[in-house]
């Protein structure tokens, strides 16, 4: 493992998905899933989202739009709250659902704008 990619990765992790998603998620690996984990903080947030060629906006838009034509709804709410955070509005979002409907489907649309309201209600009523 790169010690640098994983700490650039952790530190990405964090500012997008929250300090207590990723202590969860790195106190419960165990002796199986814990290189997983050290995999996901190194290559999906080092190198991947440590790379400053595209923002951390313009990755939270792609990743929705992946994730929701994937049905990974789980991640795709993690994604959409993170999404918030690397500053898209509600309208920008969306926009992004919307398109998402149009080249993914009517369900996967349907399917996200579910999601999404319910994050969205649960982080008004956290605020």
């Amino acid at each position: 493992m790169d010690e640098d990619l994983f700490e650039k990765g952790m530190e990405a992790r964090r500012a997008v998905l929250g300090d207590d998603y990723v202590d969860r998620a790195m106190s419960s690996a165990d002796d199986f899933n814990r290189e997983f984990q050290e995999l996901v903080s190194t290559y999906c947030w080092g190198l991947c989202w440590g790379d400053d060629t595209l923002s951390r906006r313009e990755r939270s838009i792609l990743n929705l739009g992946m994730i929701a034509a994937l049905g990974r709804m789980h991640e795709f709410e993690l994604h959409f709250r993170g999404a918030i955070k690397n500053g898209l509005s509600r309208d920008e979002l969306k926009a992004v659902l919307t398109q998402i409907a149009v080249y993914c489907g009517i369900p996967a649309g349907v399917e996200s704008f579910r999601v999404a309201r319910k994050a969205l209600q649960d982080m008004d009523s956290e605020s």
